[in-house]
């Protein structure tokens, strides 16, 4: 009995993992599709729209090098991405949002 606790427990765990790596992977593409539509509806220029790319990019770029150790994300790790993350989102909020208009 105490066997199949520890290992349902051991497979929360990882399910856990699994969700917060998707929570993460879900918000880069959710960020990638916002800088896509404000480019289509001219709310952004295209030098905008590069710029957030590239930072979204590197953001990119950065959790590879963390789960490159092969231990997954740690929550250090997940918290720095969030964090971010969430300055890539106003920035982007904040392009959106300015008064240059592609057209």
């Amino acid at each position: 009995m105490r066997m199949i606790i520890a290992a349902l427990a051991g497979l929360g765990i990882i399910a856990a993992a699994g969700t917060a790596s998707a929570q993460v992977n879900a918000r880069q593409h959710q960020q990638r599709d916002r800088i896509v539509q404000g480019w289509r509806s001219g709310e952004l220029t295209g030098r905008e729209a590069a710029r957030l790319g590239r930072q979204q990019y590197r953001i990119g770029r950065t959790e590879a090098r963390m789960r490159a150790d092969g231990g997954g994300l740690g929550p250090r790790e997940r918290a720095r991405l969030h964090a971010r993350q969430d300055r890539a989102s106003a920035s982007i909020y904040g392009r959106n949002h300015n008064r240059r208009d592609r057209w």
